[in-house]
């Protein structure tokens, strides 16, 4: 996906890109790979993949979820940034936080922001589990998002407790996610989670299979969950 076609296909979806807003994903490209040279952020480094794999695909969240109004967004394990930082080039009144248990990446996210002129912006050197305990930021986002972290039981227990009653939690995933859902239906419930949608679609170009499974936050989730690290990995619910 070269620039051009990335810039008209997110214009058929109603996103129109300034000048600005193209640069700013430009300069993306050029730190993800500059910084890819010192610690392990991505496999995919060539331009056109990475405006496809990563801009593109992390950009198709909105086309699912309203992100017109001024929503606070929480991204968990997001890595070099996904999707939380594309959707925020693309939509700038969102308010993003993003929480990660690597440091280095932490590192490189605010040399991005930085660099890329983001504002509301917050990077937490933090394990999902113990964020997700916070009175700071527990039940307090809109939209908790996360992209092809884990499966969909244990991202539940990590990102549920984030989202405010009435909130969004948005799982992104690589492909048809049903076996995963009928699995984490138990743990949806029980962390407070309501009503599911599923959105299959392929990636234009290439055709592959994704999935974004949304999850309206309907009742607090118990103060006991997320157990400590490591234990939604260990013992799904």
């Amino acid at each position: 996906m070269n620039q051009e076609q990335f810039q008209q296909l997110l214009k058929d979806k109603g996103i129109i890109l300034s000048n600005k807003q193209l640069h700013q994903f430009d300069r993306y490209y050029e730190i993800l790979v500059e910084w890819n040279e010192k610690m392990n952020l991505t496999a995919i480094t060539d331009r056109k993949e990475v405006y496809l794999k990563h801009f593109y695909d992390s950009i198709t969240a909105s086309f699912f979820v309203d992100l017109t109004q001024p929503l606070s967004i929480c991204d968990v394990g997001a890595g070099a940034g996904f999707p939380s930082i594309p959707l925020k080039i693309c939509f700038p009144h969102l308010k993003v936080s993003i929480v990660d248990s690597l440091n280095k990446r932490i590192t490189f996210l605010n040399h991005l922001a930085s660099e890329l002129e983001l504002d509301h912006v917050q990077f937490h050197h933090d394990r999902a589990e113990t964020f997700g305990q916070n009175k700071s930021y527990r039940e307090t986002y809109d939209l908790v998002t996360a992209r092809a972290v884990a499966r969909l039981s244990v991202l539940s227990e990590l990102c549920l407790p984030l989202a405010k009653p009435g909130g969004t939690f948005a799982a992104m995933k690589a492909a048809n996610a049903s076996d995963e859902l009928k699995d984490a239906k138990k743990a949806i419930s029980v962390l407070g989670g309501g009503s599911i949608d599923v959105h299959s679609f392929e990636l234009p170009i290439e055709s592959s299979e994704r999935s974004i499974i949304i999850v309206e936050k309907s009742a607090s989730t118990p103060k006991k969950y997320p157990r400590k690290p490591g234990t939604p990995n260990k013992s799904p619910l």
